[in-house]
């Protein structure tokens, strides 16, 4: 009976928060600026350079603790699944030859939108490379993932980032 009881509690909490849901999915959403969602990806670019930093400090000790990185990996897996979805159209913004403002002037080139299943699929393949770390049963598959992932960044910034 306890057990019952508990299971309605449950579902009428879970349901109450469904109802809340529904009440901010017809709120406006215009407040997101153009600006917001480039300072989002920045922030999420970010914390991806940050786990890979730790990924190749791993690597570079010679210690691979290959559970810690696991967690790294995992976490650069999953934003970088997310990472393509931060690239609405209205957010292509690069102007040549103007200065920028590092935190919320766009660096990402007008390719991005132009070859956008490209972007795309990199971002998905460097996601596959990230999860293959993160899965790693010893240091040379941790090391051949990671280095992989390297490779997949390295290249996607060649295309998709402008530096100027």
């Amino acid at each position: 009976m306890v057990r019952f009881a508990g299971a309605i509690a449950g579902g009428l909490i879970f349901a109450a928060a469904l109802q809340g849901d529904s009440v901010a999915l017809a709120q406006d959403q215009s407040v997101a600026t153009t600006k917001d969602v480039i300072f989002a990806r920045k922030i999420l670019m970010g914390s991806i350079g940050e786990n890979m930093d730790e990924l190749e400090s791993i690597i570079a000790s010679g210690k691979i603790d290959v559970q810690h990185g696991a967690a790294h990996a995992d976490s650069v897996s999953v934003m970088l699944l997310t990472f393509p979805h931060l690239f609405p159209p209205a957010s292509n913004e690069w102007k040549p030859n103007v200065e920028k403002d590092a935190g919320s002037d766009t660096f990402a080139a007008p390719e991005v939108w132009t070859r956008f299943t490209d972007f795309y699929h990199r971002a998905h393949d460097a996601s596959k490379a990230a999860y293959n770390a993160s899965r790693a049963r010893n240091e040379d598959q941790f090391r051949r993932a990671v280095a992989e992932l390297r490779t997949g960044c390295d290249g996607c910034h060649a295309i998709y980032q402008k530096k100027d």
